[in-house]
């Protein structure tokens, strides 16, 4: 529990940081397709690889993970019904044969109707929610963090040694 606590945390973080609103909002959206898709399969080696080569923002692409892990389990009835549209469409059974028989395919467990269901809604949903989530990190910032910023307890609280010492430390240890 501490854990998450901590996340959310870091979050909030990153929320009042000068984290570019696009990289923040495009890790929320990774973690729309991180949290859709199974982690130890070929898809999930290919989302970490795309955190990894691009700038996207990690902890939030992790923490937007872990809670649409509870979504996908919510909508697993849907994406299954999709996910078995998709898979018995005549018209694409020759191509899932052929894709079954290449080397590294199969890793993908595309022929489980859950998965195939849930990886197409992900990849429907990431463009929208990455926009959602720019324009909710954009609102946000102009809002609550100026909000908190013009307070006298906030401009109390930055004249404390405690919060020069932190500020310090943060500057040097990140």
């Amino acid at each position: 529990m501490s854990l998450l606590i901590k996340q959310l945390i870091n979050f909030i973080k990153l929320l009042h940081s000068e984290t570019g609103t696009n990289q923040l909002a495009m890790g929320l959206a990774l973690g729309l397709v991180i949290g859709f898709s199974p982690l130890l399969s070929l898809q999930g080696l290919a989302l970490v690889l795309i955190l990894l080569l691009f700038r996207i923002q990690m902890g939030a692409a992790f923490l937007s993970g872990f809670f649409f892990t509870f979504v996908a389990f919510l909508l697993d009835p849907v994406c299954d019904l999709l996910g078995r549209a998709i898979l018995e469409n005549p018209g694409l059974r020759p191509t899932f044969v052929q894709l079954y028989n290449m080397p590294l395919v199969p890793l993908t467990r595309f022929n489980n109707s859950i998965i195939m269901g849930s990886g197409v809604l992900s990849l429907i949903l990431v463009i929208p929610f990455f926009f959602i989530f720019k324009k909710g990190v954009i609102k946000y910032r102009l809002t609550v963090v100026e909000k908190v910023k013009d307070t006298k307890a906030w401009k109390a609280f930055k004249a404390t040694a405690l919060f020069q010492w932190y500020s310090k430390y943060n500057d040097l240890y990140g």
